[in-house]
């Protein structure tokens, strides 16, 4: 009998631990189509909470990554991700955008994209899969070439290295640009349309009313004066902002000619000196006397409307504080106005450029516009950048 139950012992011994065997063995092949139970032994019970919660993870990072891919594919983007292995790059993960744009199929080694695209190929060979932004133009299936932006960031953690590639169309780029200008116009070109035009068409239709009558009384004639002059009024405002759009969209082009930026700045404190004086603005100047080619009208008009942006933000200020600044940067020539003031909230810093976009009362909305296209009409840009306190506008000069 003792040995009976010693080989009884030993058999369900075994089973327990061919039992556990078995769930370690699936939990290490991902294996979840097994549904075990409890057995009130401690071996396979804890063997049970194991493969239960290892399961629990497996689908929650399933999820995960369904989720993200998602995300991922409906980026209008190209993307592709590459991992580091001992024998070179593999394909992590790779976006329909990204096989769309360079016209090529899904493979899961890097290697096989050398000859489908040899030109793309060896600019990622060359970034020697670093961190790197840069533009360059290639042919695809020898067709005319395309410009494309090209962005890779390297990401490592100690047991895996990745390389980020993202992939745009600078055409798709310029055309997106174009088309959200164009609407955002679209709405304020509409809106002041609207503003204007809606009431005098109320007006108008109650003069029509007044005229129709046998008999106008003084008052109606009252009534039809202070609806002319109304309508008058809003003409005239029309006509202001007709022009303003003209001075935008006709734009003449500059007369370059060596001048200094010194002189130019000089001049224009001196056109608001009564402003700046009578708002008790104090002036920091540090001018290095720079010259470059220009239109010395263009760039003074430009630079007084920066200043009158920065007499309206500190408008409020105890202390009101303007500085200019000429100096070289990146052996570029940079003009710059900074303030104290309110400074630009994030929910408007992408408008601030837009024509008629402006949040003061009395203002036209298009001098940040002007200056805008006056800048990039001189080959270079202008460049706003938020302080911890008031605002920096930049004009960058690349010759």
């Amino acid at each position: 009998m003792s040995l009976t139950c010693i080989i009884l012992a030993q058999n369900s011994a075994l089973s327990y631990i061919q039992k556990t065997e078995k769930l370690l063995l699936a939990i290490q092949k991902k294996d979840f189509s097994l549904f075990p139970k409890a057995e009130d032994n401690n071996l396979i019970d804890n063997a049970v909470k194991l493969y239960y919660q290892t399961k629990e993870e497996h689908l929650s990072l399933s999820s995960y990554k369904l989720l993200y891919e998602e995300i991922l594919n409906q980026l209008e983007i190209g993307l592709i991700i590459l991992s580091k292995k001992s024998n070179g790059w593999e394909i992590f993960y790779v976006n329909p955008v990204f096989l769309e744009i360079l016209e090529i199929p899904k493979y899961n080694s890097w290697n096989l994209y050398e000859h489908k695209i040899s030109e793309f190929y060896k600019i990622i060979e060359q970034t020697n899969y670093e961190n790197s932004q840069e533009f360059f133009d290639i042919s695809i299936n020898e067709n005319t070439k395309q410009s494309f932006s090209l962005r890779t960031k390297k990401v490592q953690n100690v047991k895996n290295q990745f390389c980020i590639i993202s992939l745009e169309s600078v055409q798709k780029i310029i055309e997106q640009k174009e088309k959200l200008a164009w609407n955002n116009l679209m709405k304020v070109i509409s809106h002041e349309l609207l503003n204007t035009l809606t009431p005098v068409n109320s007006l108008i239709q109650n003069m029509e009313y007044i005229a129709n009558q046998d008999i106008i009384e003084k008052e109606d004639q009252q009534d039809m004066k202070e609806s002319l002059m109304i309508i008058n009024s809003k003409s005239k405002q029309l006509l202001n902002f007709v022009d303003d759009y003209r001075q935008v969209a006709e734009l003449p082009k500059p007369v370059f000619k060596t001048i200094s930026l010194k002189n130019i700045v000089e001049s224009a404190l001196n056109f608001l000196k009564q402003e700046f004086e009578k708002n008790q603005i104090t002036m920091i100047n540090s001018l290095e006397d720079q010259t470059i080619l220009a239109d010395q009208k263009m760039i003074e008009r430009c630079l007084i409307n920066l200043y009158l942006n920065a007499l309206y933000a500190v408008a409020d200020n105890s202390e009101k504080i303007i500085k200019t600044e000429i100096k070289i940067y990146n052996k570029r020539t940079v003009l710059s106005v900074e303030d104290n003031g309110i400074g630009v909230s994030t929910e408007i810093r992408d408008k601030i450029f837009l024509p008629f976009f402006t949040t003061r009362i009395t203002g036209s909305g298009i001098g940040l516009t002007l200056s805008k296209s006056i800048i990039e009409a001189h080959r270079g840009y202008l460049n706003y950048r938020p302080l911890e306190k008031g605002s920096l506008f930049e004009m960058w000069f690349l010759e």
